[in-house]
């Protein structure tokens, strides 16, 4: 595996680590109401968004076997250039539903 391929999973192995710890415990009615912590995870799922990126760049059959990796892409940059209009129950559905497989994913092709 190419060292630059390796970061980028190992970035998007962090960031999702990251939001695990950010949201352990927690619930939509808390993530509501804690501006910080909504600002910490958007940060982490634009990192992940941004890392998927580059990695499709530089290796795009790695990054292919990660489903919907175009859809993660494409939440990255609703995160950043469409952030007056982020609903904040869909980011934390993805919180919940989508972070714990695209988590171990990552952590399998790391091994």
């Amino acid at each position: 595996m190419q060292p630059e391929v390796q970061k980028y999973l190992y970035d998007i192995r962090e960031a999702c680590r990251k939001l695990e710890t950010f949201t352990k415990g927690r619930s939509l009615e808390d993530y509501l109401s804690d501006e910080m912590l909504r600002s910490a995870v958007e940060r982490q799922f634009e990192v992940v968004g941004e890392a998927l990126s580059r990695l499709h760049k530089v290796d795009a059959d790695l990054a292919e076997r990660i489903p919907d990796y175009r859809r993660i892409i494409a939440f990255r940059n609703i995160l950043i250039h469409g952030y007056a209009t982020i609903r904040n129950d869909t980011v934390w559905g993805v919180v919940q539903t989508d972070l714990p497989v695209l988590s171990r994913l990552v952590k399998e092709q790391l091994k």
